[in-house]
């Protein structure tokens, strides 16, 4: 059975800029869509109700689904919209459908402005636990909003796209991560922006001005080492036009303000598999919370 990219749904308006973030990413692909919702039952207090019970909650629940797949077969005919309700704890379950799925997506609530976006704890949990990519997608998160702005186009869609943007460690790289990243800027035919942040030496915390001429020899060093890490996927991926740039500074901090500019930013989430628990990592944190483009999350060993 071929893989299928899920979304979650929850009726909000976040999960259906998701579903239509999905649909948009399968069309070309030839990709079927797949939505989940995950029905929890009716509290006993609730249940009781004449106008919240079971019954009428499922029912509604259901109506949400099936309104949200005809309305995406309505405006992407070309692609397959296949639904799914299920029943437990929203994150165990939609953890379970991430791995029979290509890529599972989920919605994002904005904030504001300096707050940014708000990863609620189950996506969150999905996100630490998962194995699949996962992406975070804004409310109205559309594709025209992954265009550049440009003043000689005639339609919005004959802007060019924004570039994908991936934020790597040069000291830990990882081929999945790597992948993930040319792959989706050889789909959309756009740049691949390369970027990482590095920290000034250890010993600058203690108040150190810093020498410029160390910082360039390090930042020098630093470029060098993410040239070679690139190198191979260079060669992989001739047609797609890679930029590299690394930034002294906070990575975190670099990544955000070079999502405005991004189509998509890919991040990656080291996997553990013992006593201590998941971990998504700070700067993948701190990316899902604040990025304005849509976040996708790379699990790597």
């Amino acid at each position: 059975m071929p893989r299928t990219i899920t979304v979650g749904l929850d009726g909000s308006p976040e999960s259906h800029a998701a579903a239509e973030w999905a649909a948009n990413e399968a069309e070309p692909r030839g990709l079927p869509v797949k939505l989940v919702q995950v029905w929890g039952p009716v509290p006993a207090p609730m249940a009781g109700a004449p106008l919240l019970g079971a019954e009428t909650h499922q029912h509604r629940t259901e109506q949400i689904l099936h309104e949200a797949a005809e309305a995406l077969r309505l405006r992407h005919p070309g692609i397959e919209v296949t639904t799914e309700q299920l029943t437990g704890r929203p994150a165990e379950v939609l953890i379970a459908a991430a791995e029979e799925a290509h890529v599972l997506v989920l919605g994002s609530r904005g904030l504001s402005g300096v707050g940014g976006f708000l990863v609620g704890s189950v996506g969150l949990a999905v996100v630490a636990h998962s194995e699949r990519p996962v992406i975070l997608v804004r409310a109205n998160a559309q594709a025209p909003e992954e265009q550049e702005a440009d003043p000689t186009a005639i339609a919005a869609s004959a802007a060019p796209l924004r570039p994908v943007l991936l934020g790597l460690d040069t000291g830990s790289p990882d081929a999945a991560l790597i992948e993930f990243a040319f792959a989706a800027a050889a789909r959309r035919d756009v740049p691949l922006r390369v970027l990482h942040g590095w920290n000034p030496p250890y010993y600058y915390a203690y108040g150190t001005a810093l020498d410029p001429a160390i910082t360039e020899t390090v930042a020098q060093a630093d470029a060098a080492a993410l040239e070679e890490t690139l190198q191979p996927w260079r060669h992989k991926y001739a047609d797609v036009v890679v930029v590299t740039e690394s930034r002294c500074g906070s990575p975190s901090l670099a990544l955000i303000d070079a999502s405005r500019e991004a189509s998509l930013v890919v991040v990656g989430r080291r996997i553990r598999r013992s006593s201590v628990g998941a971990h998504i990592g700070t700067v993948t944190h701190a990316v899902l919370h604040h990025a304005t483009a849509p976040v996708a999350v790379v699990a790597h060993d």
